[in-house]
Formats: C-alpha cells, structure tokens, sequence
C-alpha cells in the first residue's frame, strides 16, 4: 500500500500538470478558439476567415476531441488516485500485503534485510558475524564447547555453505560478551523482545506460521501454516549441542534470548516445520543456537 500512494500521488501530479499546462497549450487555447469562430477584439461577430487557421477537412475537429481524451483520461487517474490515498492504512500497524525491508551492516561487512514489525525493527536474517563490536575476533571452535565459559560460533555441520542463508551459531557467552555481539545501535533480543513481537502476531499459537519462510525451500514438508506475513522470514539452522553433533536442520529454528534463566541456562525461542507455534524454554548457555537482532 505504501508503494501505491506513492503511485497515485505521482498520477496526481501529472493530471495536474496536464490540465493546467498541456491542455491549454494542446491547441484549445483561448486565442485559437477566438480566432477559428472570428470574433472581433471588440467581441462581436467577424467574418474574418483570414484569423482561422487552414485546416484540412475533420483536422479542426479532432483537435477539439483530443484534449477533452486526455482530460477524461485525467480525470479518471485522478479518481483512481484520491481512493488510493484514503485507502492508506494507519502507519503504526502492520502492513502484511507490502513488507519493506531495511538493512543493517555489521562489523564484518555484511548485509542483513531488516523489518519493521509494530514498533519493533528486527533483522530479517540471522547474525553471521565473527567479529564483536569493537572489532575483536570470536573463537572459531568445531569441537566440543562443553567446558567453554567464553564466547565461540560455529558453522552447521562445521560447513562454511551453510552461512549464506542459515547464519552462524553462537553459544551463549558470545550473546553476553560487554564487547556487543550485535551491530551499532543494535542488541540481541531479549525474552521480552520476543515476547512482545509473539503478542503482537496473535499469540504463541498461531505467531511461529507468521514468522516462518513459507513454503519447503528450506523447511522440512508440510511447513504447517507458515505465511511469513510479517517479513521476520525465520529459517531452520537448526542447533548445536554442547558436547559437539549438530541437530534438526531443516526441522527446527532456535534463537537465543539475551535473558538468563538460572545460573546454565538462558531463555531461548524455537519454532518447528510441524506446527505455526512458537516455543519458549531455556536451554544451556554452552550450546549453540541462531541469533536475531532488534534495534535499540
């Protein structure tokens, strides 16, 4: 909706400019119509066949025709325009027919697509940096993370090609490192963060199909109810356990919380290609799960 206003607020304009400038330059001017009926400066009646221009039998009148076409045609943008206008919808709801995406540039120099949902700006992709904020490395470790109290990521099956599309994943110390795992002006989602954006798609029932990609491109079959009417567009990078195998790609998403349950574990969202629910539980802070970031 929003790229058509944009639409038909330009249509509006050049119906404007149509009738206040081509049109009376289209040859329907005042001058010329005085001159093809001979009327006199005085205004009277003259037979001065000399003042009309020469036309040729039928040009005259379809000179006449033409600009009343292009006002008719005018006047239908115009109607066109003024429904589309009102028709706006408030900007402060979600807009599920035309998403538009932003971007965010991390410090590695990648790109995300960023959405606006609510009054929420989220990234649109998971994180896949290997830096922190301030520019430091994050361990790379493909063996166990077990024992590891500081921040690490890993790749899906230790494979590079999975980061494109899935991202990385990151254990939880890394989310909690004070060097900022998120870009500038950027933090991890919180609990909170997550539960408002659940609310405001209906609830943990039916919100998992509203954030889901749609379709099996990258989510096991059947996918069940998933639309991505939100633009959130959540993928099945699946996890990775703390002593080392990688689980359920394709089959499950799960995202870190920047919120602490207990002492070993954090808060965590998932959502699953059997169902539209989202799920919140609490996993240990040496795993490794997806990351999305929310606009400060």
């Amino acid at each position: 909706m929003i790229r058509l206003t944009k639409i038909a607020s330009m249509v509006t304009i050049h119906c404007i400019i149509w009738s206040l400038v081509v049109l009376p330059v289209s040859g329907y001017s005042r001058e010329e119509s005085q001159a093809a009926t001979g009327i006199s400066p005085s205004g009277e009646m003259a037979e001065d066949t000399a003042a009309a221009p020469i036309v040729k039998p039928g040009e005259k009148k379809a000179r006449k025709k033409f600009p009343w076409l292009l006002a008719g045609l005018g006047a239908a943008a115009v109607v066109v325009a003024v429904v589309l206008l009102t028709g706006k919808k408030d900007s402060s709801s979600i807009n599920w027919g035309d998403v538009e995406y932003g971007t965010v540039t991390d410090i590695d120099g990648n790109v995300y697509r960023t959405v606006r949902i609510g009054n929420q700006e989220w990234m649109a992709e998971n994180l896949k940096t290997t830096k922190y904020r301030n520019g430091d490395p994050i361990a790379n470790v493909t063996n166990t993370w077990f024992n590891l109290t500081y921040g690490v990521y890993g790749n899906y099956d230790n494979d590079p090609s999975n980061v494109a599309t899935y991202g990385r994943l990151y254990n939880w110390y890394s989310v909690n490192d004070s060097r900022g795992l998120a870009p500038a002006g950027w933090h991890v989602a919180t609990d909170a963060d997550w539960a408002e954006l659940i609310a405001g798609l209906g609830g943990e029932s039916v919100a998992g199909g509203k954030l889901k990609e749609a379709g099996t491109a990258h989510w096991s079959s059947p996918n069940e109810g998933a639309t991505n009417e939100s633009g959130f567009t959540a993928l099945p990078g699946g996890y990775r356990n703390p002593d080392g195998p990688y689980f359920h790609f394709g089959n499950v998403g799960l995202w870190w919380t920047a919120t602490l349950d207990n002492s070993s574990k954090a808060w965590r969202l998932s959502l699953r290609y059997s169902d539209s629910m989202t799920e919140r539980a609490s996993y240990y802070l040496m795993g490794g799960l997806s990351v999305r970031c929310v606009k400060d």
